[in-house]
């Protein structure tokens, strides 16, 4: 099997060296790096254009648009069986891709372990997972992967979300009965937040798609766990209740528009049956 690794950018020049050295270096080289770049204002394209230049499997492209655009239009130009995607400010694990393949050996789609740096108050604070016949659907796009011919079955990702479309993804992966695994040895070392206004703006948002999903496919709330939604547990911090409660604060901004969003969804999806 060949993997192409899929990467969406935007003003990345702080990291994207680190991301392709990081590639360049696997044990088992991809089969080609997409990078899609949403129209960066900074060096971001030069640098990978650097790269594409020593390396002919990384190739730069330039197209706007929503991180589920981007990513879609990403696969359309990758030639792999596989389709692995990491976000420009991670690195991957030298064994990597090799971890990918050998897991698709058995399985559909794989969710790989993100080790999180940065200040350990943003850094430690877990998922609130979603479980969907069995399998936790919420693992994200900073270390997941693809057979194609599945991806492209349900359609890749919907560019109708602002947030949490990896999520959706992996829901309908699921529910169309393919097989989701994660292998903890496929590991992506990631920037956790930072500063406190990219956690509040990231912990609104975070709130603010999983209202989508719930939008989209019904409620979900039989699919959390409460007490783990609140409980602190060892190694963790009070960070995870501010987090929840920024959370249910983009949750219900969501919902206050909810009718105007789910009239749209409704007429997009009878849009769709009528093709």
């Amino acid at each position: 099997m060949k993997t192409s690794v899929v990467v969406i950018t935007r003003n990345s020049e702080l990291y994207i060296r680190e991301l392709l050295d990081g590639l360049i270096g696997q044990t088992k080289e991809p089969y080609d790096v997409i990078v899609t770049d949403a129209e960066s204002t900074d060096n971001t394209q030069k640098i990978v254009e650097e790269y594409s230049k020593k390396y002919e499997f990384i190739k730069l492209y330039v197209a706007p648009g929503t991180r589920a655009e981007g990513r879609n239009y990403g696969v359309s130009k990758a030639k792999g069986d596989i389709v692995a995607f990491i976000d420009a400010d991670a690195k991957a694990n030298p064994f990597w891709i090799q971890e990918i393949e050998k897991s698709l050996d058995n399985a559909d789609v794989m969710a790989g372990r993100e080790i999180r740096s940065g200040f350990s108050g943003f850094s430690r604070l877990p998922r609130v997972g979603i479980l969907y016949k069995g399998a936790d659907v919420t693992y994200p796009s900073v270390n997941l992967a693809y057979k194609k011919s599945v991806f492209d079955e349900i359609k890749g990702f919907d560019p109708w979300f602002k947030e949490a479309e990896e999520i959706d993804l992996n829901y309908r992966a699921v529910d169309s009965d393919h097989k989701l695994i994660y292998n903890e040895n496929a590991v992506v070392y990631h920037r956790a937040r930072e500063t406190l206004p990219s956690f509040i703006k990231q912990s609104f948002w975070y709130g603010f798609g999983r209202k989508e999903l719930a939008i989209k496919h019904g409620s979900l709330w039989s699919k959390y766990s409460p007490l783990e939604m609140v409980k602190i547990g060892r190694g963790e911090s009070a960070w995870k209740l501010i987090r929840l409660g920024i959370a249910f604060f983009g949750y219900m901004f969501c919902a206050l528009t909810g009718k105007k969003v789910e009239a749209k969804e409704k007429l997009r999806k009878a849009k769709l049956s009528e093709r």
